[in-house]
């Protein structure tokens, strides 16, 4: 992030007030673990309203750390023996890095431009995971200068590739898992079949490489909490069969991501970790010295990021297939954002985003519409099947909140249409910048100017 950008940011964090709301620690014990305290919706509406009347017409993100910093302390009360790696791939934005970094969340890196984004911040290599199972082999050369040790394979020929490139390497062999119901699945790429772990652990013995442990990922929109557990049951056969095998003393396993970033009553974060808890203590209790650690992006991303676009165009349309009991005809509104921007999570993540009206007409009649990107591209819709005012304007804005993950990331300007700019909130306290047990100098003064003593 440029100097002007952060002088922009540090203006509005004169402006707007700090929320004023009791400690997350303290919401923890009386608000049932709820991660996102309704302050923090009045502060991103008061940003938004603010930026728009500063003459905006852009689509823009509010971006609100104290959100991730709360999924932080969220994660560690109910996962606290698993340490976190986010996972930057999900949304590399710097100042998100450097709050995660200063809540001592560590990282998941899959390229080389991830790892140097990260120690850019002077953050510790040994915070560094390069996770990618495949990697190239310069990127892989990159890792071993600068210190990151910890990586994982699932091939015969990545086990060579490292030997030659990165032999002093901390491996841990990624497996595959039952993904099958996930929305976006993994093991069609990555992971080794079990059958296959026997011949990997006896050649990476054979080339004097050190296999530390086990990875898996579950798959991205996993809706069963039993899948992990079931996860977590092969990598423990992994660990019965290293031990046999006399060749590998294994003490980490990696579980992986695939925690949502909103919570739906099939599924919840907590009901995952209440799955997680006594599988993982079952297998790998405290007494037998295994690090637990995992690779959460989208849990720790999503709630930071609201997106406001605005409606630019409109027009109704007649639906030449209409039941009798459906309305003839149809509105279509256009925004400034679509899937080759902000929206690609639609096409990329089966994400279905919710849009909202920025200061509704009370007591507005609603239809039924859809919402077209501003490409020149019939895919860019958004969605098919909104509600919104019957009587929504052209110049109107609208606001999807939890846009953190897998959105701004993978952004393009095809057509020429310019990728959101962001606005950050102020942080909530000095705290969330000094009391960091792993120091990042880098991170620390980036988020000094967002500071603000409660």
């Amino acid at each position: 992030m440029g100097h002007h950008a952060v002088s922009v940011v540090s203006r509005l964090a004169r402006q707007i007030p700090s929320r004023c709301s009791r400690p997350f620690s303290s919401a923890i014990a009386h608000q049932g673990l709820e991660p996102f305290p309704m302050p923090a919706l009045a502060l991103t509406n008061t940003a938004m309203h603010r930026v728009i009347n500063s003459g905006a017409e852009d689509p823009f993100f509010i971006v609100d750390l104290n959100a991730a910093i709360q999924r932080v302390a969220l994660w560690k009360a109910l996962l606290p023996r698993v340490t976190p790696f986010y996972a930057v791939k999900c949304n590399p934005d710097t100042m998100l890095l450097a709050a995660l970094a200063q809540q001592d969340v560590n990282f998941d890196c899959a390229s080389r431009a991830e790892i140097q984004t990260v120690l850019d911040l002077g953050v510790s290599s040994r915070r560094i995971i390069y996770a990618n199972p495949c990697k190239q082999p310069s990127h892989l050369r990159f890792a071993k200068d600068v210190g990151v040790a910890l990586t994982v394979a699932d091939s015969e020929a990545e086990l060579h590739k490292t030997a030659a490139v990165h032999p002093r390497a901390d491996l841990l062999l990624r497996i595959a898992v039952d993904d099958s119901q996930a929305a976006c699945v993994m093991s069609c790429k990555y992971g080794a079949p079990m059958s296959d772990v026997p011949r990997l652990l006896h050649i990476a013995a054979e080339l004097g490489l050190s296999v530390r442990g086990v990875s898996f990922h579950v798959g991205s929109g996993q809706p069963s909490a039993h899948a992990f557990v079931d996860a977590v049951d092969r990598a423990a056969h992994v660990f019965a069969l290293a031990e046999a095998g006399g060749q590998h003393a294994l003490d980490i396993v990696d579980i992986g991501g695939g925690f949502p970033g909103v919570d739906t009553p099939q599924l919840s974060f907590r009901m995952i970790a209440a799955a997680l808890r006594p599988a993982l203590d079952a297998h790998f209790p405290e007494s037998r010295g295994v690090a637990l650690i995992a690779e959460p992006g989208r849990f720790l991303a999503a709630a930071s990021h609201t997106l406001a676009v605005n409606v630019i165009g409109k027009k109704r349309v007649a639906q030449a297939d209409a039941r009798d009991d459906e309305e003839k005809e149809h509105t279509m509104l256009f925004v400034n954002d679509g899937l080759y921007g902000s929206f690609n999570c639609v096409l990329y993540d089966h994400a279905e985003p919710t849009p909202h009206v920025l200061a509704p007409a009370k007591a507005a009649a609603t239809q039924r519409c859809s919402i077209w990107g501003p490409t020149c591209d019939g895919l860019d819709c958004i969605t098919k099947n909104a509600e919104l005012p019957d009587d929504l304007p052209v110049g109107a804005w609208l606001y999807f909140p939890h846009m953190g993950a897998y959105s701004s990331a993978a952004g393009s300007n095809f057509n020429g249409m310019p990728l959101p700019e962001k606005t950050y909130l102020p942080l909530d306290g000095l705290s969330s910048v000094s009391d960091a047990a792993q120091p990042a100098p880098g991170a620390a003064a980036l988020l000094q100017e967002l500071a603000m003593v409660a």
